[in-house]
């Protein structure tokens, strides 16, 4: 199906983004509590691979396996019964109203919307769609008879790999990024840059101080979902 010209494209990331915290840091911080990870053995590495990804030198594929592994240690049935958990407990706090009202917005106009996020799909699609976003790009955890695997299925939703991945999406839909006249990307973090040099209209959201410094150089606008 090609798109209408005249549809705007809007673009969200969603950890300290849309939500105001991180869904996946989060997530490991959750099974720790519900006492099914080793808190010791786990959440030192935790916090590295956190700092890796706001200082822009994440390994992607070590962080993958690492955050993956527990996915693949759970029934499907019992993950998903703790998902429900962890947004009741984690999530929902962490939901903005302002960041509830720019989505509307977005809606509201008739625009494209669709999350695109670096974090996996099986944490994320529940809070696109808590959201009201049908739409969401994650890292797609590998699936096999129902289960997961621990592993990871296509490109990573991650720098470079966020272009990879939205270029696919909305061929898979016959159209392409230049079809939209009016592209939107929200975003916090200068991990997205790759993403956000290709929009026409890119937002930095609550920013790091690199995105901040670079938005201020290109004249982006910068707002706060908090």
């Amino acid at each position: 199906m090609v798109q209408n010209n005249t549809q705007n494209l809007a673009l969200f990331d969603l950890d300290n983004t849309l939500l105001a915290g991180d869904s996946d840091y989060n997530w490991s911080l959750f099974l720790i509590n519900e006492g099914l990870l080793d808190g010791a053995a786990h959440q030192a590495r935790n916090e590295q691979f956190y700092q890796d990804y706001k200082n822009g030198t994440l390994d992607i594929y070590a962080f993958l396996e690492f955050q993956l592994k527990p996915l693949s240690q759970l029934p499907k049935k019992f993950l998903d019964e703790l998902h429900q958990r962890y947004m009741e407990k984690v999530i929902r706090p962490m939901m903005t109203q302002k960041a509830q009202d720019l989505v509307n917005k977005h809606k509201a106009a008739g625009d494209l919307c669709l999350v695109i996020t670096a974090t996996n799909s099986f944490v994320t699609r529940p809070i696109a769609a808590a959201y009201g976003i049908d739409n969401l790009i994650g890292t797609d955890p590998e699936m096999v008879n129902g289960e997961y695997t621990g592993g990871v299925s296509g490109v990573p939703s991650f720098k470079e790999g966020k272009v990879t991945r939205i270029n696919q999406w909305l061929a898979e839909r016959g159209s392409a990024l230049t079809d939209y006249a009016t592209s939107y990307f929200y975003s916090d973090s200068h991990n997205d840059l790759p993403l956000m040099k290709l929009v026409s209209n890119p937002v930095a959201v609550d920013a790091d101080e690199i995105l901040s410094d670079y938005a201020k150089q290109q004249g982006w606008p910068q707002i706060s979902l908090r």
